[in-house]
């Protein structure tokens, strides 16, 4: 359990050195749908479409994990333990840190893409992210 939070810790850290770059963002603004719903990276993450009053349609691609930290320790190796006891050692928290890569669509074209990092996630963006990628790659 240890090697998983630490291993979240890193991954928090090194991420937290990426950054958003606005030239990611601009690339997506005028393009169709169809490079979306194609592009290799966005086709691996969850994707929630929503819709404003407006008619704006909001697909919001959720890249995110679950996080868990758990503190206390000792043990329950004995016959019988107590609820304290039993609380102290199970005591953990969990979060889901994610960036949420939403755009914003109308008509059929790409309006406005906002990456919002929530759960102590922060967001990043690559070339990789930009319309008419198709290369192999990794993201974390």
């Amino acid at each position: 359990m240890k090697k998983i939070a630490l291993g979240a810790i890193v991954l928090l850290m090194v991420s937290g050195c990426a950054t958003v770059r606005q030239v990611d963002l601009d690339a997506w603004v005028g393009q169709p749908v169809v490079a979306l719903e194609i592009h290799p990276i966005f086709l691996t993450v969850p994707v929630v479409k929503t819709q404003a009053s407006d008619g704006t349609e909001i697909w919001n691609y959720v890249n995110g994990a679950n996080l868990g930290q758990c503190t206390g320790g000792g043990s329950i190796y004995s016959g019988t333990v107590d609820y304290a006891t039993y609380s102290k050692f199970s005591s953990c928290v969990q979060r889901f840190a994610a960036c949420n890569n939403i755009f914003f669509i109308r008509d059929g074209k790409v309006i406005k893409y906002t990456p919002v990092g929530t759960g102590g996630a922060r967001c990043y963006t690559t070339e990789q992210l930009q319309p008419g990628f198709s290369g192999p790659t990794n993201i974390r």
